[in-house]
């Protein structure tokens, strides 16, 4: 069922005013990957009542249509930061929106979480508690830089003069304080908040003020290591960081859901459509990727250093169960407009599903050591079998014509796991990827891939000799199926003899910290020799709030605070570009 966003709707469920409103810069699909579907759901299913308002026009009092909620609001911009909405790597406005009915990009503001609030109370005076939620205000928590200024800002909580910040997956956080709002009991303590105080709290961690990083940057270099290793850490302790004569004081995090909680929130029941509301104002194209689409999964063991997963949703891998997947898949073969495909079954990263550690509970959390780089920790175990067996599951359910992922997949992973991954391997390529297997180097300059935290370039090598003697009979077919593809590498590179109507494509990225343009001019001489294609998938590098190669595009430090180079000019960015696409 549909949380109501309409005064009509409350009237027909007999509220005169919901428990909580949830604001959203994204279109109100009753997704399970919508995070106001997901928060909203999960606050209804323990007694709160819940209404959405997304989308809201700004220019009128739109916002308000609902009245003010009994125990607080939820804004979010939506599931990504506004900014990286609404302009791509060079500052251009982007004119298409997916999560836009119509997919015209007029619906969501540049700083949509600040301008929301601001908006509410404006009709609101004095309203009841506003939290801050979603990608944007998680990773803009802390002092962070502003590719859109070029400048740092202060912590959003105060740029946006909300009340709290619920950052990472909200869950926990949101569900702990509707019932302490609702109870009258103060909410300070609750993990995964952030909150303004006007004094230090007793045995906190301070890192470096927004005056002392705004004026130095080996400053702000210290505060966002300091940031990062405690975030990460198993021992984490609250944070502040002073603004002025005020302190952001950020609790440690919420723990991670177990595979059961996880279950409990996926199990809920999603109608998987646009709200009634918003449907007829036109199309919205993310439909086609998730509608039929199912998360196996939640969290990142690779800590890639331009991801922002380690620092929202978190290191831990936790899966679903199989039951669980399996019911969500029977419930899609039940939509009316279900053709027989499953879209993707994957997550962050498609082949981390059931990966443990053997030492950690907390996998991904060893003070000086990470999962994946340089290589593959031996204490990390690949869940490649839990997933083919998931897969072939998947696939028997009566109505299931074929199962895709779509997800990224970690290919060191797979060259990684002796035991399953050529199996692994063959098993996606016979069953489960349509034409072209896409996977991201990002480069193949050992330097640069090192300031990215991802393998060297040696294991690309080996994945693609992998692919090669890939059982696969898709691999066995005629020459002129290949002949004429771009972006694509066809099994005959690197002195292979077979032919294939399966392709590799690469997705690799320009300007990162640490790169020029001698290191392109290598990557263009890896491609024209091992690939022996032309790739398109090249992205000029985004600095994003709260990452550690934001960190250093900004210092143009490296993690050890040695000096690197960082383009910083558009043309020459684009210059970058063209070396690979010219």
């Amino acid at each position: 069922m549909f949380l109501p966003t309409t005064k009509e709707e409350m009237q027909k469920l007999g509220w005169e005013k919901p428990d909580i409103i949830l604001v959203s810069g994204d279109v109100y699909i009753d997704s399970p990957f919508i995070g106001a579907a997901v928060i909203g759901n999960w606050l209804t299913a323990h007694g709160f009542k819940v209404a959405v308002i997304a989308q809201p026009d700004i220019t009128t009092d739109d916002i308000a249509r609902l009245g003010e909620p009994a125990l607080f609001w939820g804004v979010s911009a939506g599931a990504m930061d506004s900014f990286v909405s609404n302009y791509t790597s060079l500052n251009k406005f982007r004119n298409d929106d997916d999560l836009t009915p119509g997919g015209i990009n007029n619906r969501r503001p540049d700083r949509a979480s600040m301008v929301y609030t601001n908006i509410i109370r404006k009709h609101f005076k004095n309203t009841k508690p506003i939290v801050l939620g979603g990608v944007e205000a998680s990773l803009r928590r802390i002092v962070h830089y502003d590719f859109k200024d070029n400048d740092l800002r202060r912590s959003i909580l105060f740029d946006a003069k909300a009340d709290i910040i619920s950052y990472g997956m909200g869950e926990k956080s949101m569900l702990e304080l509707a019932r302490n709002i609702k109870e009258g009991k103060d909410w300070r303590g609750i993990k995964g908040i952030c909150y303004i105080s006007k004094e230090k709290p007793e045995n906190a961690l301070e890192i470096p003020s927004f005056e002392e990083c705004r004026d130095n940057k080996d400053k702000f270099f210290e505060a966002f290591a300091s940031f990062y290793k405690n975030t990460c850490s198993k021992n984490e302790k609250i944070l502040c960081q002073k603004h002025a004569e005020r302190y952001l004081v950020q609790n440690p995090k919420q723990p991670a859901l177990t595979s059961k909680e996880l279950d409990e929130i996926y199990d809920l029941d999603y109608t998987r459509e646009v709200h009634p509301y918003y449907a007829k104002l036109g199309k919205v194209k993310a439909q086609d990727t998730i509608k039929f689409s199912i998360t196996t999964h939640r969290g990142c063991f690779g800590e890639c250093n331009f991801c922002s997963i380690a620092v929202h949703q978190g290191k831990e891998v936790v899966s679903r169960s199989e039951e669980s997947v399996l019911n969500e898949a029977r419930k899609i073969t039940k939509l009316k407009d279900f053709k027989g495909y499953i879209t993707d079954l994957g997550g962050p990263t498609a082949n981390m599903y059931k990966t443990q550690c053997k030492v950690n509970t907390n996998a991904g959390s060893c003070e000086n050591k990470r999962c994946l780089f340089p290589k593959t920790c031996e204490n990390l175990v690949a869940g490649h079998d839990k997933q083919i067996e998931l897969l072939t599951k998947v696939s028997k359910i009566e109505g299931v014509k074929k199962v895709f992922i779509s997800s990224g997949i970690r290919y060191d992973m797979i060259c990684a796991d002796v035991a399953n991954g050529q199996n692994y391997l063959d098993t996606l390529l016979e069953n489960n990827i349509s034409g072209q297997m896409k996977i991201a180097p990002e480069h193949i300059d050992d330097k640069v891939l090192a300031l990215m935290g991802k393998p060297n370039s040696a294991v690309l090598k080996h994945f693609i000799k992998m692919f090669q003697n890939s059982k696969s009979e898709k691999l066995r077919v005629k020459s002129e199926d290949t002949a004429e593809k771009k972006d694509s590498f066809p099994a005959t590179a690197l002195g292979n003899d077979k032919l294939s109507k399966l392709f590799l494509t690469y997705y690799f990225i320009a300007a990162y910290p640490g790169c020029g343009e001698a290191e392109m001019r290598a990557l263009r001489g890896f491609i024209n020799t091992n690939l022996k294609t032309r790739p398109e998938q090249i992205q000029i590098f985004t600095p994003t709030p709260s990452t550690i190669a934001t960190m250093m595009y900004y210092t143009e430090k490296d993690l050890n605070g040695n000096k690197i180079f960082v383009e910083k000019d558009r043309n020459s960015k684009q210059k970058q570009k063209r070396i690979i696409c010219a």
